[in-house]
């Protein structure tokens, strides 16, 4: 996310973090926020009793007042306690507040991480996910340190100021309360000019490393491809060259902040001074007591500890309000496909499956799909063919709704499947996809994946459905075994049984077998096939198909081309045409005939 040139953005971006703070209908959890800020006013009372007690203390630690030792001792003995009950009460209310900020930052994240799902394949396609998942977690994150900041450092040190002018005020004369509030402001004043610069450094290195971590991770999942092409000093240097723009960024960050501790410095004891020196000269012509030397001093280094720490706190503020934007954008992005209200769910009775003249294009400008009729009977199978780029798969992308027609419409059992909830949708549908990606976990939870609750019997009968069991069975940890990231342990052979067994514990109705086996040697290819044939059976398939020879036995077969059905009928239908079915069944031929006369 670029550099955002409205500050109020940023402001708005706590607001809505605000109720956070005081969630509705947790009772529990708003006795704690009571009971924190109960502690924070007993804490801070301690803490400006303990300047007292100090000055008390000093003032009778004078010639002639040596009969008064034990009162000073005791004196002195009510300082440390003050000091002790402070440093008590300041983590109790941390121990008791803790529960909200982790609550908080837990019903955050539990929201976007759900949001996020919702988005649209779109949005992920066009997101890298490594610079999403940072913006989320440092997002959430930011919640509870906000919390923490705004109630104990912010509001208490407002306290703390309000309390100190009173006190020299009535102590020491309105001079005193006007240098003090003065010097205040020009530090606040300072510390927000120059955190605010800080602040667009700080974007321009959020930026910087989000780029570097998504290409890394970028790098990383494409391991393979990297190793084909020898392209390891080529992605080193990529990656060296945005690591020296972070390390860049980050020296100009941590310059910006020694200007800006230094500044600090410079007005808080540019105050101290002047203020000690005030005291001293009124203790000189008699109007204040050593004590009272002591008190300013004890009063403005109190006020001054949680002031140094103000700035502090402002940046982590505003970088927290950075990192909240940020996530909030993502929270903001509109889902492309979501529910009509009060959608009923889907009711499949057939699973009849059809497409009534659909149009569809990525991108405005560009029509894949042009006028799309299909008609899929109650468990028969049709067959998908066509070229390279002529829609195939987007037809099965439209069947699960990850898309929405241009134009026409999609009917299962004659309801539209824009007018039905998504997930009785996909709880209908099954899909083989030519890719099967895997969780990086055990095979029986990869397994499992496709029917929540499903128990260890239940798995193993998917699995041997899918003619897997037995290989499972035979590695040392069986079912526990781990496939790897995206299951690069496993063949493509094991990946796809892996994927059929998923959609057999899932038993849908409909199936889409999107080019499931093109990846696949011949062997293997043929075994699947006998797999998938068992699969098919008695359920309504779509099935997109490279190889023809896969295709032969399908009850329909349409050929798109240029996103329009150019052809359909059987196999032997099409072959009679002599059209451009007949013509890619050829070609495959030849080129299967070659194949085998090489070997």
């Amino acid at each position: 996310m670029t550099d955002n040139p409205h500050p109020e953005a940023g402001w708005s971006a706590l607001r809505r973090f605000l109720p956070y703070l005081w969630p509705a209908g947790e009772a529990a959890l708003k006795i704690r926020v009571v009971a924190a800020m109960v502690l924070v006013f007993i804490a801070k009372g301690a803490t400006l009793i303990m300047p007292f007690a100090y000055k008390a203390a000093i003032d009778r630690m004078v010639p002639g007042m040596e009969p008064a030792a034990g009162l000073a001792i005791a004196l002195v003995a009510a300082y440390a306690g003050a000091r002790f009950a402070g440093v008590l009460f300041d983590n109790l209310r941390n121990a008791i507040f803790e529960r909200v900020g982790q609550d908080a930052a837990r019903r955050l994240a539990e929201s976007v991480f759900r949001h996020v799902h919702q988005l649209s394949l779109r949005y992920h396609l066009e997101r890298r996910t490594g610079a999403l998942t940072k913006i989320v977690e440092r997002g959430t994150k930011s919640i509870d340190m906000m919390l923490y900041f705004l109630l104990f450092n912010i509001a208490p040190t407002v306290i703390e100021l309000a309390a100190i002018c009173i006190i020299f005020g009535v102590k020491f004369g309105a001079g005193l309360v006007v240098a003090t509030l003065v010097m205040v402001v020009v530090y606040i004043g300072f510390t927000r000019i120059v955190t605010d610069w800080r602040s667009r450094l700080r974007r321009e290195l959020n930026e910087i490393d989000n780029h570097a971590i998504s290409r890394a991770v970028d790098s990383l999942l494409n391991y393979e491809t990297v190793k084909y092409f020898n392209a390891e000093d080529r992605e080193a240097g990529r990656y060296g060259a945005a690591m020296r723009a972070f390390a860049n960024s980050s020296v100009k960050n941590e310059t910006s902040l020694a200007w800006l501790n230094i500044g600090q410095s410079l007005i808080t004891n540019l105050m101290m001074a002047g203020a000690m020196g005030y005291t001293v000269w009124g203790w000189s012509k008699g109007e204040f007591t050593t004590g009272d030397v002591v008190l300013v001093n004890t009063l403005l280094a109190q006020l001054f500890r949680p002031l140094d720490m103000l700035g502090w706190v402002y940046r982590n503020i505003r970088q927290g309000l950075i990192d909240m934007e940020q996530m909030f954008g993502v929270v903001d992005t509109k889902a492309e496909v979501i529910d009509q209200e009060d959608a009923p769910d889907l009711q499949v009775t057939q699973g009849h499956v059809r497409f009534h003249n659909v149009e569809f294009g990525y991108e405005p400008s560009r029509a894949i799909l042009k006028g799309i009729d299909l008609d899929v009977p109650p468990g028969t199978m049709l067959a998908v063919v066509g070229p390279s780029g002529a829609g195939k798969s987007t037809l099965s992308r439209l069947l699960f709704r990850f898309y929405e027609p241009t134009s026409g419409s999609i009917t299962i059992d004659g309801q539209d499947i824009t007018a039905v909830t998504q997930k009785s949708l996909r709880a209908a549908i099954g899909i083989v996809p030519q890719d099967s990606v895997l969780f990086n976990d055990s095979v029986g939870y990869n397994i499992g994946y496709g029917r929540e609750g499903a128990g260890q019997p239940e798995i193993e009968d998917a699995a041997r459905g899918a003619a897997i069991h037995d290989f499972i069975a035979s590695l040392p940890e069986g079912y526990e075994a781990k496939v790897g990231e995206r299951g690069l342990k496993l063949s493509g052979g094991e990946k796809q049984r892996v994927a059929i067994a998923r959609t057999l514990l899932k038993d849908p109705p409909i199936l889409i077998l999107d080019e499931a086996t093109s990846a696949l040697d011949s062997r293997t290819e043929a075994a699947i096939q006998e797999t998938l044939k068992s699969v098919e059976r008695g359920r309504t398939s779509i099935v997109i198909a490279h190889r023809l020879s896969t295709i032969i036995d399908a009850d329909q077969i349409v050929v798109l081309d240029q996103g329009r059905v150019a052809e359909r009928g059987t196999h032997a239908q099409l072959l009679r045409k002599r059209g451009l079915y007949a013509e890619m069944w050829t070609r495959q031929q030849s080129e299967r005939e070659r194949a085998e006369a090489a070997e």
